[in-house]
């Protein structure tokens, strides 16, 4: 697990630039690097630096769908979201359903304007913004405010994703520590795994039947290039990037936070450390790149469980195969089962054939050291079938020109197998 300490010490403080942080501190100075890089935000209708601002504006003219927030606010302080004008015009009703009038906007604003909820209460900038509301897919789990999807981006990779859902204890706001709770989301598939509420495990939402595991986050794919590109334009090489799903105009990047919390780790139940020590040397080209590796690495395998529990299936220590060639087409072939070997390794000169290493299918090339010396062997994503089972996982790629198998299935494609072992197979 990675401690306040080191992610401090270890990721924060070392590359996170001194612009970078004063970016994310504001929500104003990253809405507009946002706007200026052409990355989806929520629009921005007025701020207000001073007095005078808060009297000359024309508050009758705002839609029936705002929110009022602070621009150096933290966990959600001070914010006011309104959802529908007052049907005797008198005023706005907002998520928890109470009225507020011009009044009621002007004097919150100027306490915004001295500080009232900016980090070390010193004065701050007021600013309205678009609505966002809630996807229809999370209606029935958020409570009337507006879920995120919080995603930790290092190294132009993202590692470790959360959705956080508002509850009524939390006041229809996404945060944690005041009651929304933090599902766990596979990296791979956008698929909820597991879910926290005040730091405790838990299955389903509060008060309800509802599972919480399961839920398909939509444009998953579209949300993990937006957080990267978010972090390649934010100065900040370590950082966690606030998604909003708008209803209509689908992802959207609502906050920067140069120190994320650390309970992600808590509601996906894996360290941080380890991830961010494997992706820290890569080469990583584009968001598109970086997204391709985070998905080769940090899969749950949630969807392998699921075909696990539907009937365990049972290979030979040698299998015949379908490989999915960089067509589609798929072509027979003998593997070796070997559950001594963590990761599929394939032939470099088979890999060729099936046109796999091509320069946007190599994830990243690595170092291995045998008897024969230092060797170079590239990373790549593949696909097969084995007994059936259509598995997407990476292979290293090497020479085994000499062996008459030019696939090894390692066991970190094995899940949902029982493997026979070799004396039992019958020739």
């Amino acid at each position: 697990m990675l401690g306040i300490n080191a992610r401090t010490q270890q990721f924060s403080y070392r590359v996170n630039s001194a612009r970078g942080k004063k970016t994310a501190d504001s929500k104003l100075q990253s809405a507009w690097v946002l706007k200026k890089a052409g990355i989806p935000s929520p629009e921005i209708f007025n701020r207000f630096r001073k007095p005078e601002d808060v009297f000359k504006f024309d508050w009758e003219g705002l839609p029936s769908q705002f929110a009022l927030k602070p621009s150096r606010g933290m966990g959600g302080e001070g914010i006011i979201i309104v959802k529908k004008k007052a049907l005797d015009g008198n005023g706005w009703i907002t998520t928890q359903r109470a009225r507020v009038t011009i009044d009621d906007l002007k004097l919150h604003t100027l306490d915004i304007l001295e500080g009232a909820y900016s980090m070390g209460n010193i004065p701050d900038v007021a600013f309205i913004q678009e609505y966002v509301g809630r996807h229809k897919v999370f209606r029935k789990y958020a409570y009337r405010g507006t879920p995120d999807i919080r995603i930790i981006v290092f190294n132009k990779v993202p590692i470790m994703a959360m959705l956080r859902l508002p509850t009524k204890e939390s006041g229809g706001r996404a945060n944690l520590h005041q009651g929304a709770l933090g599902v766990g989301v596979d990296i791979a598939t956008g698929i909820t795994t597991k879910a926290i509420w005040h730091g405790e495990q838990i299955v389903y939402k509060p008060g309800t039947e509802r599972k919480l595991r399961g839920i398909k986050v939509p444009f998953w794919t579209t949300c993990l290039e937006t957080a990267v590109k978010a972090q390649m334009v934010s100065g900040l090489g370590y950082l966690g990037v606030d998604i909003v799903l708008h209803p209509e105009k689908g992802p959207m990047v609502l906050e920067l936070n140069a120190q994320p919390g650390l309970q992600i780790q808590l509601a996906n139940m894996t360290g941080l450390k380890k991830r961010l020590e494997r992706v820290e040397d890569l080469e990583v080209r584009d968001a598109e790149h970086g997204v391709k590796i985070a998905k080769a690495l940090f899969a749950e395998r949630y969807l392998d469980r699921v075909k696990a529990e539907e009937g365990i299936k049972i290979v030979n220590f040698r299998e015949r195969v379908k490989m999915v060639d960089a067509y589609g087409n798929k072509i027979e072939t003998d593997a070796k089962i070997d559950t001594g070997a963590w990761r599929t390794s394939i032939d470099k000169e088979y890999a060729a054939s099936l046109c796999l290493l091509s320069k946007s299918n190599i994830l990243w090339s690595k170092v291995f050291k045998s008897s024969l010396g230092k060797e170079e062997r590239p990373v790549i994503n593949l696909k097969f079938y084995l007994a059936g089972r259509l598995i997407k996982t990476i292979a290293s790629v090497a020479d085994r020109s000499g062996l008459k198998v030019k696939l090894i299935i390692g066991r970190r494609d094995l899940a949902g197998f029982l493997v026979k072992p070799e004396e039992e197979v019958v020739n």
